[in-house]
């Protein structure tokens, strides 16, 4: 029987993380790095990339790579499995993490719903969940021939619950239908998968709560007053959890959500 410490251990795969550059990525790629992974970091800011995967690799010794690519550019998609095994030569854990959020600048977006656009709905689809799509498909043989193949789609807790509109009062914050309906979506993508691609690969989720991003302060202590932890999350709260589901540590776990929301969706 294996180790704890040798479950853990992930040196000589590769894990491909979308939204690299974003702080949630930059902390999933050092986690994953801290257990021995190389590490691709993919995001549509190719300078921001390349300057993670170096500060990546510099601090964990390990081989850490920074694509620029959009994602709503298919055929750049569909050719990133190929070029990370060029680079580095094989491909074990894809984390797709990219997706606009609620804070995104985008015209039709974080507005009341009468004001949203479906043109912007298409564009959030297109990044929350169609690529996800393209990367699964274009990855699969890759992540097979692994013989660790693991998934991991990152959703949230809006994919799960309604808003709480009454959070937003008097501030300049928003809550997308389309947010909620892909990173749902995105649950089920996982569920799919999780049957389908058995039993060469794993594909699980991780779903967050809130994470403070120095937030309107009236929005923040009305989250706070919601949470049984008693505050919002933080980049750290989940190096456990991509760990975890990227490593053998969880093996024999498929089609599976971990719910990291400090208890917000416990009442």
């Amino acid at each position: 029987m294996r180790t704890f410490h040798e479950l853990a251990r992930m040196d000589g795969r590769v894990a491909a993380i979308t939204g690299g550059a974003g702080h949630l990525g930059r902390a999933m790629a050092a986690a994953l790095a801290e257990v021995g992974a190389g590490v691709v970091l993919v995001d549509l800011d190719g300078d921001a990339c390349r300057t993670a995967a170096e500060a990546v690799a510099a601090a964990h010794g390990t081989p850490c790579l920074g694509i620029g690519l959009d994602l709503v550019d298919e055929a750049a998609v569909r050719g990133l499995s190929s070029r990370i095994a060029g680079e580095l030569g094989r491909l074990d854990v894809l984390v797709n993490n990219a997706a606009f959020v609620g804070t995104t600048a985008l015209s039709g977006w974080a507005v009341p719903f009468a004001e949203q656009s479906s043109d912007t709905w298409r564009r959030a689809l297109e990044v929350n969940l169609t690529a996800a799509f393209n990367l699964v498909q274009s990855c699969e043989p890759a992540l097979r021939a692994s013989g660790h193949g693991a998934i991991v789609n990152v959703a949230s807790i809006y994919g799960l619950l309604g808003p709480d509109l009454r959070l937003y009062a008097g501030t300049r914050m928003g809550n997308p239908a389309a947010y909620a309906a892909s990173k749902g979506a995105l649950l089920q993508f996982t569920r799919w998968c999780s049957t389908v691609l058995a039993p060469d690969v794993r594909a699980n989720s991780i779903t967050p709560g809130g994470l403070f991003r120095g937030q309107n302060p009236d929005f923040v202590s009305r989250y706070v007053e919601r949470t049984p932890m008693g505050r919002m999350g933080t980049e750290e709260d989940f190096k456990g959890a991509i760990v975890y589901l990227a490593s053998d540590l969880s093996a024999y776990m498929t089609g599976q959500n971990l719910v990291v929301d400090g208890g917000w969706s416990a009442w």
